[in-house]
């Protein structure tokens, strides 16, 4: 069995690369991990385990990213807190809404339009490449960005007993996946 596509992609892949990398990054250390999140994390309906090992159940997928973006949200904090004291941080952002090629598949005249009201990917790396390098935020870890200021986010994003289940449940997924 698989995961929804957007969970899939947004969280299990970066978890597992992270889980993969993981043991280097510490040896590198001081190091950063920045995951790129989204202000969708505040709209999130939650995470409904069933549902995240199914198929996309909507027809556009917002709900389904929504939720993906709230575990990456998740991830970053529970992330931030299985490594402290390692000199590893931890950075969770939203990079605003881009005027990127994700929207390829909007049909004209509606891209056109709707990317009038978006950032460019210039503007949209600012905030990704204040968390990576910015010293002012060296020593801040599991905390969220956006337009390079902390964020306070979600109520559920802040839930430490949601972003523990969802790391036990992600390794599970990941150590059976691996079988």
């Amino acid at each position: 069995s698989g995961f929804e596509l957007a969970f899939g992609v947004n969280h299990i892949g970066h978890f597992l690369l992270t889980q993969l990398l993981l043991d280097r990054i510490k040896a590198s250390a001081p190091a950063r991990i920045v995951t790129v999140a989204s202000r969708a994390h505040y709209r999130a309906t939650g995470l409904d385990w069933e549902a995240l090992r199914k198929r996309t159940r909507t027809r556009t997928g917002i709900d389904e990213y929504r939720n993906s973006k709230l575990a990456n949200v998740l991830f970053s904090a529970e992330l931030a807190r299985r490594l402290a004291g390692s000199h590893v941080t931890t950075y969770a952002l939203h990079p605003g809404v881009v005027a990127s090629d994700v929207w390829r598949s909007v049909p004209w005249p509606v891209r056109p339009l709707m990317k009038l009201r978006m950032i460019s990917t210039e503007q949209g790396a600012i905030t990704t490449l204040h968390c990576a390098t910015a010293d002012q935020v060296a020593n801040d870890s599991g905390l969220y960005y956006d337009k390079c200021q902390i964020r306070t986010p979600s109520v559920m994003a802040r839930d430490d007993a949601l972003a523990a289940d969802l790391w036990r449940r992600s390794e599970q997924w990941v150590r059976d996946g691996a079988r």
